[in-house]
């Protein structure tokens, strides 16, 4: 599925968007204007600031608050990307070499600290306490993820529930956030608000499931980071835990193995057993349960040519190859 038309349609309001963020990037220390500009035009779908405008759009607003909440979605998107990448040892993001491997590890983490901390200070500018209360809780709570997801690494036992949590935590929370914040600067009501909410959480939960199918099934050049990143990390995703729970004993054992040890050394093996289990077909029913019960929240808001590109937002998140 192309995402062409949604992007025609909010062309201007995403013109806007990236002149706020190269507005607010500046900064009198020129490292952080080079590595910070490095990721933020390397590409990459921008899906969490479009969600911002395409959901206050849905919903009627008028005003220009949705531009600064989508680059300050942005912001907060780009400084877990570079501390992500420094965790994960990362040597590939969006087709190119990650800021971690161009310019080390100290000055990644630190433009991070800034692309955070730029964000809540264009957070307080936009003057609502809902605001500031809706994306720290946010905050807190992808940085608890990413905890979590430390804490899975190499653990073959990690439960599907736990990977869910996971998850939510380090993906979905941000898409509902930006999805909310449309309905709150339009002052909609607490039932609309939560509809866009819930749109959010189950977009954010099947993008990052198709996420990790795609780390066993596409081309590198396609997704524009290095296929197999996950297991080479350790990182027990819904296909390998499918894979273990469902497979031979042999199978099992390879899997736990791969798990336990990381490293790329039999992957073509455990493709092979993530394929004959059918955990990438499980991995992607999952991801279109959680864009149906996306789309079916929307029911809420009234028709527009803006919530037909939620709709589709959706079908793109679970058809998408890269």
């Amino acid at each position: 599925m192309d995402l062409a038309p949604i992007l025609a349609l909010t062309q201007t309001d995403r013109e806007a968007v990236d002149r706020e963020i190269n507005r607010r990037l500046n900064s009198d220390v020129a490292l952080i204007n080079q590595l910070g500009a490095y990721i933020i035009h390397s590409g990459g779908k921008r899906l969490r600031p479009l969600l911002v405008t395409l959901s206050a759009r849905a919903l009627s607003y008028a005003g220009d608050q949705h531009i600064a909440l989508a680059a300050i979605i942005e912001f907060i998107h780009t400084a877990t990307l570079l501390h992500d990448d420094v965790v994960d040892a990362s040597a590939m993001r969006r087709g190119q070499s990650t800021a971690n491997m161009v310019w080390g590890n100290e000055a990644s983490v630190l433009t991070g600290d800034f692309l955070y901390s730029r964000a809540f200070e264009m957070m307080v500018e936009v003057g609502s306490m809902r605001v500031m209360e809706i994306l720290a809780k946010t905050t807190n709570t992808i940085a608890e993820g990413e905890v979590l997801q430390l804490l899975n690494c190499h653990d073959p036992e990690v439960t599907e529930e736990n990977y869910l949590r996971v998850i939510y935590s380090k993906t979905a929370k941000l898409f509902k956030a930006a999805a909310r914040l449309g309905a709150v600067i339009s002052d909609q009501p607490p039932a609309i608000e939560a509809a866009m909410a819930k749109y959010g959480m189950h977009l954010g939960t099947a993008f990052q499931l198709v996420d990790d199918m795609l780390d066993y099934t596409a081309d590198s050049q396609v997704l524009g980071k290095n296929v197999g990143d996950d297991l080479a990390e350790g990182k027990p995703t819904l296909p390998l835990l499918y894979a273990l729970r469902t497979g031979s004993a042999a199978q099992q054992q390879l899997l736990r193995a791969a798990i336990e040890q990381g490293g790329l050394d039999r992957i073509e093996e455990v493709v092979a057993a993530i394929e004959s289990t059918g955990a990438n077909a499980y991995t992607a029913r999952k991801a279109e349960d959680e864009a149906r019960c996306a789309a079916e929240v929307l029911t809420a808001i009234p028709e527009s040519p803006y919530k037909q590109a939620l709709l589709d937002l959706a079908r793109f998140s679970v058809h998408r190859t890269y």
